[in-house]
């Protein structure tokens, strides 16, 4: 594991080059959502300090024994009856998607007094099977969590039509994110992480091409 860690960050190193940007400019989120911790270890081990989960009890569970130094963020979607345990459990939120979820969130920041990343997670594909706020409606969404909820908004995140070039969607993520005044950009994984660097991302999920395919 730890040599496809090693790997992996070279290829993010030599793609962040070739785009022209500085160098350590994008963040490498494992995903190690459903692995093993024999798998996860090694990584660790080798320095790997931000990690992307799919279910905040699954976080808990894995991560409560190692929190101190780490990053973790909630990369799956994102339950209003959860919202309590991700805000004071994660350091980063990829899965804004809906008012409700935003006006919970902000009930909870308020309440516990914790500073919390949010990215806004858009359905940059316009899949009816997937989550996220349509591209036409970004904006808006974006202007209602700033304003009427008072969230700060860091980042955008999608996950392009697998059957499609991911370049047009990423490039399209980064367009609304200007327009907006947003800073951050969630968006490639093991098998276009290059492509969205080259778009500019600010950090790219790798999961399968550091700890192998899932069982």
């Amino acid at each position: 594991m730890s040599d496809a860690l090693a790997r992996i960050r070279t290829r993010i190193d030599t793609a962040t080059e070739a785009a022209g940007r500085p160098a350590g400019s994008v963040t490498l989120v494992a995903v190690s959502k459903t692995q093993p911790w024999d798998h996860i270890a090694p990584v660790l081990a080798a320095g790997q300090s931000v990690f992307g989960e799919n279910r905040v009890q699954e976080a808990m569970e894995r991560w409560t024994p190692h929190r101190a130094g780490l990053e973790l963020r909630l990369i799956g979607p994102l339950q209003t009856n959860k919202a309590r345990e991700a805000v004071g459990f994660l350091d980063v939120i990829e899965t804004l998607d809906r008012e409700k979820l935003a006006r919970v969130l902000a009930d909870e920041i308020q309440r516990q007094g914790r500073s919390i990343g949010l990215y806004v997670q858009v359905n940059i594909g316009e899949e009816p099977q997937k989550a996220g706020i349509a591209p036409a409606e970004a904006d808006a969404f974006i202007a209602a969590c700033r304003g009427p909820y008072g969230l700060s908004v860091e980042g955008l995140m999608c996950i392009p039509p697998a059957e499609d070039d991911p370049a047009p969607h990423f490039a399209a993520l980064r367009e609304i994110a200007a327009r907006n005044g947003v800073g951050k950009l969630s968006m490639g994984m093991s098998d276009d992480f290059e492509v969205a660097i080259a778009q500019g991302a600010t950090s790219v999920r790798v999961g399968s091409a550091i700890f192998g395919v899932r069982g």
